[in-house]
């Protein structure tokens, strides 16, 4: 029986990555005359910054700036971001497990600072019983920690649990706790390769909650 719910943060609540890939993108190659490549990039999202900082590295061919290309970077991401909105469908999943009484998490490798910011904005943070980020682990995705943590603290068995992820790294971690994974890509990691996942939505306005969990529950 499916007793609760885990959400990732950026890119599946709020499509951050999108604005993220088009301000990298710009300032690699105002600053470096290098073009990021989207695939390459996309496997790279979803866990520590240090991932993505060593990707940088071998495109530029030398020592980079990391605090130039990040500070230059967000001022894009600012611009491209706008208002902030939900994913479709999002809202009426979290409505409907808390219609149900289905424990909610969220996991995340982003800061806390960073994810609270949004869902207070977003007015959606009191959905959520538990909030993991990196700030309360020492190993973020595609490492299983904040998956565990957040288990346990929902007090849920990975059985009795459904994740939702956008990115190949997030798909690992949830995977490596055992836990079943529905993908719901975005426009950055939508051609990504996923392997292993239990399902597949565009978005989680194609299909009910009540229907992904009897079709998971089935499995």
């Amino acid at each position: 029986m499916i007793k609760g719910i885990i959400f990732d943060f950026d890119g599946l609540i709020v499509d951050t990555e999108t604005a993220w890939y088009e301000a990298y993108k710009e300032t690699l190659f105002t600053n470096h005359a290098v073009d990021l490549d989207l695939a390459n990039y996309s496997q790279r999202i979803g866990t520590g910054s240090d991932v993505l900082f060593q990707y940088f590295h071998e495109l530029v061919g030398t020592p980079v700036d990391f605090d130039l290309i990040e500070n230059a970077a967000y001022e894009k991401f600012l611009i491209h971001m706008k208002e902030p909105v939900l994913r479709d469908g999002v809202r009426e999943y979290l409505e409907e497990a808390k219609q149900n009484n289905l424990v909610i998490g969220l996991a995340s490798s982003s800061s806390r600072d960073w994810v609270k910011g949004y869902l207070e904005q977003l007015e959606i943070i009191d959905y959520f019983d538990v909030i993991n980020t990196r700030d309360d682990v020492s190993r973020v995705k595609p490492d299983p920690e904040l998956y565990l943590k957040t288990l346990k603290e929902c007090n849920l068995l990975p059985s009795e649990t459904i994740v939702f992820e956008d990115s190949f790294n997030g798909l690992t971690a949830a995977k490596h706790a055992g836990i079943k994974c529905v993908i719901v890509p975005n426009n950055v990691t939508r051609n990504s390769v996923f392997e292993h996942h239990d399902y597949r939505l565009n978005s989680m306005s194609e299909e009910p909650l009540r229907d992904i969990i009897k079709k998971l529950h089935a499995v």
